[in-house]
């Protein structure tokens, strides 16, 4: 299959901006023009299939921590750092990686990051030690980083502007949901099987995808006259990995440990030195930072950052209120989610329609307000006597709300860059994710954590002294030292429970004022008029 190159555009050609779409659509494939739609659906399956296949490894191991402990007979942190080595590489790799694959041809990272990841994860099933484990997550890592960012640039790159929303809507809707899916299924593997059977699921879509890919994913590169910004991609890697580095180890270690303090100043640092780097290369930049100043590209990345923590925010307090309040299995326990990944992945192919309708901005407006009305709900009505009921509507109103404002956000952040250069735009997109991720996480896991210490301490009169310490440390300590408390077990097991709700209480009212601010943010500085104005801001850019 041969290769052919987007045309380049001149400030002199006044008709360039219909030919500059078409073209760079057609220059992604060969023969007559844009692939039929057919192929395009094809297309489109091929890469939400590897997409999954990388998300769904970001939380599949979670499930599986006691086994891992059991077969490597490692420690905690160990275990860990085998789970968060797999995301902390993806970040940090994402936006040099991206950027290669503009410049080297996205067809060609694709194939060889399904390969990468393919092969990482058959070492990583057939593991003998953490050492190898390691290894193995490390170079999932770098294989997922290949892979993330193409998926949405093949897609920005191959579909025709009126169909392109829909496109990426369906794509948001599996990166969205597709770590809950991923969580159900190996939870169900764990169960039924071992723990090694979780990365028969990967390699599985490692595989389809790649047959799919070879047959219908067309090629597109970037024409280049500048160098690869070295500089700059080494400056975001170290940026990523100390700033990642510091939210993953803070709650662990401690916010003032010295390695997490280190981590936090080599992180701020290479992030200062990369921005003005970034900024002295100009128009040969890895990344322009300047676009930051635009509606769109900024809209687009606040409320991804912010929409990502608070989902992965809601996780860290779901599932100990389901298993440690409701007692339920891991497996039942993912299986309520659900129904908000179910909402979230309908929402998400719902809002081009919608944005087409009321405009980017009030879709994402639409959106946030329903998420932060589900956090509410949660906040307001969850209890331990009322089990699952109590947080279902909040539950089901954040997947709608989430799924309706990440599908325009993401089109606000891909659209905010040249056609050319959509490995660097997915790659931001993706970065933005996982920071907002890690960031949800710490933050409104220390809230969850903090709140609980708070309230069970007012609760422990009586308790023997042991069982006492062993109860601030979690819900779950608790009710394992339940046992150690006499006459107190059931009271410190209700107690704890209660002291969880508490917590939970806290941490969601939270998340009601982060989204609270992020609303109000959407209405005064969110993309204007609609996606023609993206387009149109996008064409411009490109003649110049």
């Amino acid at each position: 299959m041969s290769t052919n190159q987007p045309p380049q555009l001149s400030a002199a050609d006044p008709s360039g901006v219909t030919g500059a779409i078409t073209g760079a659509v057609t220059g992604a494939v060969t023969g007559a023009g844009v692939p039929d739609a057919r192929r395009r659906r094809t297309v489109l399956i091929a890469v939400c299939i590897a997409l999954m296949a990388v998300i769904a490894s970001v939380s599949g191991l979670n499930v599986a921590q006691p086994d891992l402990a059991l077969a490597f007979g490692a420690s905690q942190s160990t275990i860990l750092w085998i789970i968060n080595i797999y995301t902390l590489t993806l970040a940090a790799l994402l936006l040099p990686l991206g950027a290669l694959g503009d410049r080297w041809g996205r067809k060609p990272m694709l194939l060889a990051g399904l390969t990468v990841f393919g092969a990482a994860n058959v070492v990583a099933g057939l593991a003998s030690s953490a050492e190898v484990m390691l290894a193995a997550r490390l170079f999932s890592g770098v294989g997922a980083a290949m892979i993330m960012p193409i998926t949405l640039a093949v897609i920005t790159s191959t579909f025709p502007k009126e169909e392109r929303g829909r496109a990426i809507g369906v794509w948001t809707g599996v990166a969205g949901g597709g770590g809950i899916l991923g969580m159900f299924l190996s939870a169900a593997l764990v169960d039924v099987a071992s723990w090694r059977w979780l990365f028969v699921l990967p390699v599985a879509l490692v595989v389809v995808a790649l047959v799919m890919a070879l047959r219908s994913v067309p090629n597109s590169r970037e024409k280049s006259g500048h160098s690869f910004d070295t500089v700059g991609a080494v400056t975001s890697v170290v940026a990523v990995v100390g700033l990642i580095f510091v939210l993953q180890e803070g709650p662990e270690r401690g916010w003032t440990a010295p390695a997490t303090l280190l981590g936090l100043v080599i992180g701020l640092v290479a992030a200062v030195g990369f921005v003005a780097w970034e900024l002295r290369r100009r128009d040969a930049a890895l990344l322009d930072v300047r676009l930051f100043g635009e509606r769109s590209l900024a809209g687009g990345s606040i409320t991804l950052l912010v929409v990502f923590g608070v989902q992965a925010g809601i996780f860290v307090v779901l599932f100990p209120f389901f298993q440690a309040v409701l007692g339920w299995s891991g497996l039942l326990s993912t299986l309520a989610l659900m129904p908000m990944a179910v909402l979230m992945m309908m929402a998400s192919g719902l809002a081009p329609k919608l944005a087409a309708r009321i405009g980017a901005r009030s879709t994402m407006a639409t959106g946030i307000a329903s998420a932060g009305a589900g956090l509410a709900l949660m906040a307001a009505f969850v209890s331990v006597d009322g089990g699952y009921l109590s947080v279902l509507p909040g539950m089901l109103a954040m997947g709608t709300g989430m799924g309706l404002a990440m599908t325009p956000s993401t089109e606000a952040i891909t659209s905010s860059l040249p056609r050319a250069r959509q490995g660097v735009a997915s790659a931001l997109n993706d970065v933005t994710r996982e920071f907002g991720t890690a960031l949800g996480v710490a933050l409104l896991g220390a809230l969850l954590s903090s709140g609980y210490r708070s309230a069970i301490d007012t609760q422990l009169a009586g308790v023997p002294q042991g069982a006492a310490d062993t109860a601030r440390e979690g819900v779950a300590n608790a009710i394992g030292a339940a046992d150690g408390a006499g006459t107190h077990a059931q009271a410190l097991i209700r107690a704890a429970q209660e002291s969880f709700v508490d917590g939970w209480q806290q941490a969601m009212w939270a998340g009601v004022a982060v989204m609270a601010v992020l609303f109000l943010h959407i209405l005064a500085r969110g993309p204007q008029g609609g996606q023609w104005a993206v387009d149109r801001d996008t064409s411009k850019r490109e003649r110049s």
